[in-house]
């Protein structure tokens, strides 16, 4: 009973200091006038039309504009490169309380490539039509965020607001690419040891109704390659346990169970990053010829790649065990080895605990995010799991906490698509398409992708709240605001 009674003391001190925070920015910064709204989105078209794009991205010209928007802001800064020629901008705003643990908001510099063919405007033109919506890559993928990082931190130094805790941005490179020279590296080094980072934000994805998306954990990737072999022979005699009966009954086998867990999402039972998503990627059998392949002859051999993305939630090692007894069996002249994943991440943190951060009453940065949000007038959705990957993944294999969060309500899902754009005002019957991260810059979805000037300048709304509450919050025990007092 007596650890019942602390526990609810403890719960309610929390509590008490969640909303003591809210309340100690009680004023609202008064809105933005239409010429100043003309320049916040200016400077975001200004960031858009820099070619970031994967494989030859213009780092060099991104980073010298991050840094000239800190410079305005008086931000401190520094800049990166664990390797060469892949700048990681780090951003600073001190707090009046270095001992307190620091607040970082993530985004990366780089997106995917595009076909100009299949835009309507230029994807590095930033055109905005006769409803406001903003055409170009980057503009849901992150550069959104990012900004609208820079134009909440604008708004705050302009009221006069000073943080407790400090405030880093980040803006890293090759996160399209999966991170592996931006954030990983930063994640793992030193530099961001010193940071005493207690809690990140990083991207998430467009909401295509009226509630705000916030994601708590995100699927692994695991990149798969299975191999079949078998005698060849003549194209019209049949054989038993050919290279390519063997991999036909894997590839069956693996679309029963995407089928079963498809329909886990399609009845309503589990979300789509609830899920073990599996799709084949490409499929490699016959011999070659002048013309295109000899097709009087039965190939030796045959290789089939999927993409698997594995929520957090379930068991690894029973799809590992799936997978050698089932999808690739030695039985069936199957080669699987565990060294043949392509790429295969972790779903476990160096502790050993799911990549998942707490989303219950005891995570104060969980309570004050929602409480946040709806202070600035949005509304909020079910915690979900991101069903792709994304930079955040490396700081929960730190143990650090990680939210996704993209402030873009009434926008369809269409990061990667052609006409990227922000916008919010498509008709009900819009069918929405989820970009499912493939990591593969080249893969594109045909249908339109864009974002509404008027929902970006909502989430800078939105994010100042955030970094009030964030910066302000002072945990039990570290303030005046003792137990006693409570």
């Amino acid at each position: 009973m007596e650890k019942l009674c602390n526990f609810n003391h403890q719960f309610i001190i929390v509590h008490l200091l969640l909303f003591t925070s809210l309340l100690s920015f009680t004023n609202p910064t008064p809105s933005p006038t239409q010429d100043e709204q003309s320049q916040i989105i200016s400077r975001f078209q200004e960031y858009l039309r820099i070619n970031t794009s994967q494989p030859s991205p213009n780092y060099k010209k991104s980073t010298q504009f991050i840094l000239s928007l800190a410079e305005s802001l008086s931000l401190e800064t520094q800049v990166i490169e664990f390797v060469q020629g892949k700048p990681l901008v780090i951003l600073k705003w001190p707090g009046s309380d270095l001992s307190l643990p620091s607040i970082l908001l993530n985004s990366h510099t780089d997106v995917v490539p595009s076909e100009r063919s299949k835009w309507d405007y230029h994807p590095f033109g930033a055109h905005i039509d006769e409803n406001g919506n903003i055409f170009a890559r980057g503009s849901q993928d992150m550069k959104c965020v990012g900004m609208q990082y820079m134009e909440a931190v604008r708004r705050l130094k302009a009221s006069g607001f000073q943080p407790k805790r400090s405030l880093y941005l980040s803006f890293v490179p090759d996160e399209e690419i999966g991170g592996h020279d931006g954030l990983e590296k930063l994640a793992q080094s030193d530099v961001f040891k010193n940071m005493n980072v207690d809690i990140v934000l990083d991207e998430g994805l467009a909401s295509p109704n009226e509630n705000y998306r916030l994601f708590y954990g995100e699927r692994t990737p695991w990149w798969l390659v299975i191999k079949a072999t078998g005698a060849p022979g003549h194209g019209a005699k049949l054989y038993d346990n050919c290279a390519m009966e063997n991999l036909f009954k894997s590839i069956e086998s693996i679309r029963r169970f995407r089928a079963s867990q498809f329909d886990l999402v399609k009845a309503g039972l589990k979300g789509e990053g609830e899920v073990i998503s599996v799709n084949m990627a490409f499929l490699k059998a016959g011999t070659p010829s002048p013309t295109g392949f000899v097709m009087n002859l039965q190939p030796s051999e045959a290789e089939a790649g999927f993409d698997i993305r594995i929520p957090p939630t379930v068991n690894a090692e029973s799809l590992e065990k799936r997978i050698a007894e089932e999808w690739a069996p030695a039985s069936r002249n199957m080669s699987f080895e565990v060294e043949q994943f392509k790429q295969k991440g972790s779903t476990q943190d160096y502790q050993g605990r799911p990549l998942i951060t707490a989303t219950d009453r005891l995570n104060p940065w969980w309570a004050l995010l929602v409480e946040a949000i709806k202070k600035a007038n949005g509304k909020i959705g079910k915690p979900e799991i991101f069903p792709a990957a994304t930079d955040s993944r490396y700081f929960r294999q730190q143990g650090l906490r990680a939210i996704g969060f993209s402030p873009m309500a009434n926008t369809p899902v269409l990061l990667h698509d052609h006409n990227e754009v922000d916008r919010d005002d498509l008709p009900c019957e819009y069918k929405y398409v989820i970009q499912e991260e493939l990591e593969l810059p080249s893969v594109n979805i045909h249908c339109q992708n864009f974002l509404n000037q008027a929902e970006y300048l909502k989430g800078i709304d939105v994010y100042e709240s955030i970094i009030k509450a964030y910066t302000s919050y002072i945990p039990p025990g570290r303030d005046s605001l003792s137990r006693d007092e409570l």
